[in-house]
Order: structure tokens, then sequence, then C-alpha cells
């Protein structure tokens, strides 16, 4: 399977998802380290000449706290350090350390997205390794480049902010300090871990020194690790991966504190980067999206930058999102949406009426750490002075945007159209996945704002028309809501099996209907979600439906009806026809599998071998697969590549486990199943490729439980042997006993069966091989379940006074 870059056009992923700043101490209870809460802005703004408050003592060079000594300073050009090659210049190059920051963030090369559509690109270190970059959050990745750079050139890193107390904090290469000492219970850096930094290069890349500390560990999220890296292990959390780029240890587990801590938020203060001028413009400078004053924001690192003629220039944008993801390199076209977009610092008033230029969005440049007075404080480089744009000049803040629809390319309308449909169907797409994202809905509406606008003037179109023409029923369900007015935007842990009963009850919604119905919007109703976890109940996903939960800090969790923003759309009723034809579930396609464009709609599959499939322009074709627990299933797609270059995807839910892109005539994807999540895969087209293939489906394995009502293992003696997994389609029927065999090599665990007990109601027992009765679960809800010691286990299920049911066996490893 050949790693291959994919085509911009398709792969867009601007306007991305919004990070939500600080998610470490969401609650009013300390943390490990006795911070309460999330770091806040400083509020302390710079002064006319483009310096900060001078704050922490420079005593505390060498402290235990340390985590590099910051021996060189960024406006150096003529020290040793300073002449020497490095990763991205020439010896006596004549280049401060900020202009070789810029330089090392432009050399960085493309990849393609690890797991996913689109680019991303490589980090290279001072040792001469080059690794994809990590799983990252936006405002995270703009921290992590800044703060391993001045790493490496020991170069001095300084951001302030506050606490839930008030009191000035620190961050940066002395540690986490106040003006008294160490902040709370942070780590005291030197003392603790190592520095491998003294290693030669050869010897470093011989051996490479390693953390298992730092290894183990993942940056903080809630709903628990977003952060694998799976291009360099199944565990490789972010840890593991600043184990692998950085010879000084300290420094990563720095960042495991600082990323969590620091944000968007964080960014937009005038304390830690400055807002400069649109005809200044490098890589490594920040764009910051900001349309309300707490919580939500969105940081991209500028990429690349390149000047056209006529002053005109080319500019490149990446950035990382939440949930974690590799950094999306954006598109030129792409990229300039966002620069002109209102949400960085431009025109106009949020729905509280806050002017977006106070909010504090916009493109800034990271300050520099320098000393006065025998303290730290942060400046704009003097170099730079003439690119520095106060707080207090509003007017030209505010006046970015336009100006950077003049600066930046022409792009044609045609062009700007596809991206803008592209970001919106990368927008759909994530809700797919995660269809509570308040980020993504916002995001799909701007970018439909944005199209109404584009084609009103390119196309003389009216926004009846556009939204006739682009829009979906899923825009109507996963309707924009109000952020700090609505609970569901807390909300980041839901899934694609949820996305699937949303949309499944919304179709019935339109076929029940005499004419059309109004879409069911996925929000809260009632303080809940009951209509649609209900309808899970009745399409047996009732075990895929996650109860809601604040993964982020959440004000407004008290909510019971969540607020939709105001729509700038035709309401669906209007445009129903339209959309959808003559059936409202119906998307375009001719062969014999579809309508089978999108998940939520995949065709289920045997096994052995099946024609007729074709990929047709924009198309997509994804199948399903049922198989045996604990067998390997292995598609494969056989059609001819010169013809047409045919790729495909394999997800177990909405997580992709394989990705075959080669340049062959076949591709093959495969997993071992193991019962918990549905197995699907997506055949497509590489660069709007089309043509014929014949799909074929083999499982190896598993366990075939045979037919429900004569299995034949109402006994003891008849047990069937089961591994941990999940087994569904089992059923409890007239005068039936249901026994397993639980190997001894699961060890210990939870036994749970899972059952509508309006139907019937089970109950479990737990035996030792020698026949006695270690415990029983006989409760009167809907699931049983019992705790299992190591060894041989016999489990029976059976029903209570004669009861019949269907059942779902979960055997879970501890």
């Amino acid at each position: 399977m050949n790693p291959r870059h994919h085509s911009p056009s398709r792969s867009i992923l601007a306007l991305v998802l919004a990070c939500v700043f600080a998610l470490t101490g969401c609650s009013s209870d300390e943390d490990e380290y006795g911070i309460r809460g999330p770091l806040q802005q400083s509020d302390l703004a710079l002064s006319s000449s483009g310096t900060g408050t001078p704050g922490l003592s420079t005593s505390v060079s060498g402290a235990s706290t340390e985590v590099w000594a910051a021996r060189n300073n960024w406006s150096d050009t003529s020290s040793s350090a300073a002449r020497a090659a490095g990763l991205a210049w020439q010896a006596n190059s004549g280049l401060n350390w900020e202009q070789k920051y810029n330089a090392w963030i432009r050399a960085m090369e493309k990849t393609a997205v690890h797991d996913g559509y689109g680019e991303t690109f490589r980090i290279s270190n001072p040792q001469g390794k080059k690794i994809d970059v990590p799983y990252l959050e936006c405002a995270e990745l703009a921290l992590m480049m800044r703060a391993v750079f001045a790493s490496w050139y020991e170069l001095p890193f300084f951001l302030e902010a506050k606490d839930s107390d008030g009191t000035r904090v620190f961050l940066g290469h002395f540690g986490f300090r106040t003006t008294s000492g160490r902040y709370k219970n942070t780590p005291n850096f030197k003392t603790r871990y190592n520095d491998y930094s003294h290693l030669s290069n050869a010897d470093a890349l011989g051996t490479w020194p390693s953390d298992s500390r730092l290894r183990g560990r993942n940056l903080y999220n809630r709903s628990g690790p977003d952060d694998i890296n799976l291009f360099l292990g199944p565990d490789a959390g972010a840890g593991w991966y600043f184990d692998e780029l950085l010879l000084n240890k300290r420094v990563g587990h720095f960042l495991l504190l600082l990323l969590p801590y620091f944000g968007s938020a964080n960014l937009a203060d005038d304390s830690n980067a400055y807002h400069a001028t649109p005809e200044s413009l490098r890589p490594g400078d920040i764009l910051i999206k900001r349309w309300q004053r707490r919580g939500i924001g969105h940081v991209m690192l500028v990429k690349d930058v390149h000047q056209r003629p006529q002053g005109k220039m080319a500019a490149e944008l990446s950035s990382g999102s939440m949930p974690r993801r590799q950094a999306v390199w954006e598109s030129q076209a792409a990229s300039k949406m966002l620069f002109t977009n209102k949400f960085t610092g431009g025109e106009g008033e949020n729905h509280k009426g806050e002017r977006y230029v106070n909010l504090g969005g916009g493109m800034k440049r990271f300050l520099i750490a320098e000393v006065n007075g025998g303290k730290w404080r942060n400046r704009v480089l003097p170099s730079d002075l003439n690119t520095y744009l106060r707080w207090s000049n509003r007017t030209d803040r505010a006046a970015r945007p336009a100006r950077f629809a003049e600066l930046l390319v022409e792009v044609p309308p045609e062009e700007m159209r596809d991206e803008l449909l592209a970001i919106i169907e990368s927008k759909r797409e994530h809700l797919r996945n995660y269809p509570a994202s308040c980020s993504a809905r916002i995001a799909r509406e701007a970018a439909f704002d944005e199209l109404y606008e584009l084609l009103e003037d390119k196309f003389d179109m009216s926004v009846d028309e556009v939204d006739g023409e682009y829009r979906i029923l899923e825009d109507y369900v996963f309707a924009e809501l109000v952020y700090d007015r609505s609970k569901t935007c807390c909300w980041n842990s839901t899934n694609s099996a949820m996305f699937d009963v949303i949309m499944s009850y919304n179709l019935r919604l339109q076929e029940e209907a005499a004419n059309c119905a109004f879409p069911a919007v996925f929000k809260a109703t009632d303080g809940g979600y009951s209509v649609f976890e209900q309808h899970a109940q009745t399409m047996g996903l009732g075990n895929q439906w996650a109860p809601w939960n604040d993964d982020e800090s959440c004000p407004q969790a008290g909510t019971l009806n969540d607020e939709e923003e105001r729509h700038g759309w035709t309401p669906y009723c209007e445009v129903a026809d339209t959309i959808n034809g003559d059936d409202p579930t119906a998307i375009s396609g001719d062969d014999p599998y579809e309508v089978n464009d999108r998940r939520e709609q995949a065709f289920v599959l045997g096994a052995g071998s099946h024609s007729g499939a074709a990929i047709a322009t924009g198309d997509d074709d994804w199948f399903a697969f049922t198989p045996l627990t604990g067998s390997t299933v292995r598609v494969s797609i056989q059609f001819e590549h010169r013809a047409g270059d045919l790729d495909m995807q394999m997800f177990r839910g909405a997580t992709q486990v394989d990705r075959s892109n080669s340049t062959r005539d076949t591709e093959t994807v495969d997993t071992i199943y193991d019962g918990v999540e549905p197995i699907s895969v997506r055949v497509y087209g590489y660069e709007q490729a089309t043509g014929p293939y014949q799909i074929t489906v083999t499982t190896e394995g598993g366990v075939d439980l045979g037919d429900p009502c004569n299995d034949n293992n109402e006994t003891m003696d008849d047990a069937f042997e089961l591994d941990a997994g999940v087994y569904n389609g089992l059923r409890i029927c007239n005068d039936d006993t249901d026994w397993f065999r639980i190997h001894a090599t699961v060890g210990a665990g939870t036994l749970r069966i899972e059952f509508n007990n309006a139907q019937g109601n089970l109950d479990l027992e737990l035996y030792r091989s020698n026949g006695e009765l270690i415990g029983s679960s006989t409760g009167n809800g809907n699931a049983e379940s019992i705790e299992s010691g190591v060894g041989v286990r016999f489990l029976k299920v059976f029903g209570r006074s004669g009861a019949i049911a269907d059942y779902t066996l979960r055997i879970a490893q501890d």
C-alpha cells in the first residue's frame, strides 16, 4: 500500500474546526498540579513602542524548573551560533533567528495526511530526522513549532497568562513560574527529566535516547486520548512523538503541560503575540479567528508565502483542530478565504453586539523575549517595529481582511466556488463522525455565506437557487447553534453511529409526511435528546448512543433548550423537491449497489466477488459487512488503472483502520473484526477518476454461533468457547439456556449482556469449571453484568420465568 499525495481540490479542510482553548482544568477542582481552571488572558497591553510589562526575574536562570538554557537572542546575526548553517539556511546567512524560524517553517515539505484526505507536512529537526506533523489542536500546533525551535537553538521562550486567582503566570524556557517561584506543583524540569542534547548527531541517530515516562504520556482530553499518531504506532500519543523528535526530554514534558493549558485565547492576548500589517506577512505568522470573547477560536499557522507580480502575494495556511488531527495544508484559494474572513478581526459584530476587531483575532506574530532591568519581558523585534499594529489602532486592524482581499492573488470564480463546496462537504463529513460539533456547523454556514455572495455576484444566482442546488437534508438537521447558549456544543464524544440514528429518524419523518416535514434538528430539547435516543433503541443501536457529556468547559451545561442561530437559508420544505427530486433519501447513482454514496447508505455485502460496481464523477461507493466476531475481513477491488485510478479505505465505525492507494490494478484492505463497531469500506476515484470495478470480500476464521434457537449449548458440557469480543444476534428461545466457556487467556474482565427488558428479562450466572457458582446478575434493567476473575469461567444466560429475548454478549478484558 503506497502512500500518495491527494489532490488539494478534493482535500480542502479550510474554515476548519475551531479549537476550544485550555481544556485542562475545566472544573472548579484542582488538578494534579494544584491548578484550578484554565489559564486566562493576561489583560496586559503592549506599549506604543511594542514592549511588554517586565515580569520574571532573570535570576531564574539555571533554576530547577528550567527546561533549557536561553544562551542566544532572537535578533542576533553575528555570533558563532548565528553564523552556523542550520535547518533551512546556509552558514553566514546574515539572518536573525526570527528569519531563520520563518525559513524553517517554509522549508518543511508536503506529505499526505496519514488517515484522511489532504496534505500535511514533515517536521525536520537539527539531527536530520523528518517526522510527519503530529495530531494536535490548532493553537497547539503553533505553540509546539515555536517552542521546539527555540529549545533547539537555546533561544528565550516567554509566554504569559493569569490563573483563576488573578496570579501572573509565566511559561517558557524557565518552566512554569510566578514572580515568587515555581507555579503550583508544576515539574522541576531540570532536575526531574533528562537532556541528551550533548550527543553528536551521529551518536544520537545511531541509538536515539528514549524516555519511557515521556513516551507513555498523552495530551489531556477529558473524553480519552485523541492524540494517537498512528503513523508511529497504535499507542503513539504526543509524548511518544516528542520522545522521537527531541533529544531534550524536558522539552517534551514541558509541551505536554503547556499545550493543553494554553490556547487560542492566550495567543489572541497581546502579551504573547502582536498584530502585524498584511504587507509584512511571512511564514511562521499566525492567523486567529475569534467570533466571541471567551472559549472558541481557531489558530492557523502561515506555512508559505510567495511574492507575485504587481505587489500581489500567494499564501498558504496549515492548522490542527479539535478533535486533534494532523495539520491540514490549505490551498491558496482556501487560505485567501480565511484571510478575508470577518472573524479574523475584521468589520462587523457577533450576535452579542461585540465588534470582531475587539476580540483579538487577525494576523499576529510571536513576540520575542528580552531582558530589561533584570527581568524578562516580551516585545516586538526591533527590526519589525514598522510592521507593528497597536491594539488601539482599531481602524487599521479591522481593515486587514479587506486589505488581504487586495493583496492575495485573484482566484477564478469557478475555482472559488469549488473550494467553498469542498469546504462545505468537509464540514458535513466531520459532522458525520462528530454530529454534535458546533464548530463544524459554524464553519459550514460561514462557507455558505461566502458561496451566496460569490454566486450572486459572479453567477447571478439567488439564495433560493443556491440552496436548491447545493443544500442537502443534513444541513438542516445539523443546523447552526448559538455556541454559548447550547449545551450540545460542549459534547465532543458523539460518533458516526449516532449520526446514522439522527439521519434515519429524519428520513423516516420525510417518508411518513404527506408532503414535507420540517427536519428534527439535532440539539438539546427539554434538556436532552430523547427522540433520537429512542430511535437508536428501535434501530438496535442503543448501546452506541453516547450519553451527553461536557467534554470541554461548559458554562451552558444547564441549558434546557439549545438556541439556533438566525438562519439565512431557504427553509427546507421550500427547496426539498429541488434537493431530493422525487425521493428525499436519494442521491445520484446508477450501479446495482446505489444509492451508497455515504457511510449511512452503505450497501451490505456478503463474502464472494461482486460485479457491476462503478465510480462516476463526484461519486463515492460505501459497502458494509457483518462478519463473524474474530474473523479477518479482506476486501479487494479489481479495475484497469490506466482507465482510472481507484482507491479504497476501510473503517471500524468512523475510524480508518486501513487504506490502499497504490498505482496497480488492485487495491486491498483488511482488518480483524472484534464485533464492537461496524466494518465499512469506501471506494473512490483519485483526482476524480471514474470507472467500473469488481469488489471481492473474503473472511477467515471467527466464531459462528449458528441458529440461536438451535444452538445446542444448553448445558455446561456443551458450552461454546469464546474469547474477548462482542457477539451479536444471540437469543434465548422457548425452554432455552445458553452456556459459554470463557477462555483462561481472556483474564479478568467484565461479562455483560444487553437486551430489551420489555421483550423479556434475562439473567446471568457465572461458574467455575468444577460447577461452583461464583456470582449472578439478576437486575430488572436492559443489561446484566458480572466481573470475572482470571481462569476458565462458564457463563449461563437464561430467561427469568421462561422469558424470551434477543441479546448481545460482551466479553471485555480489564
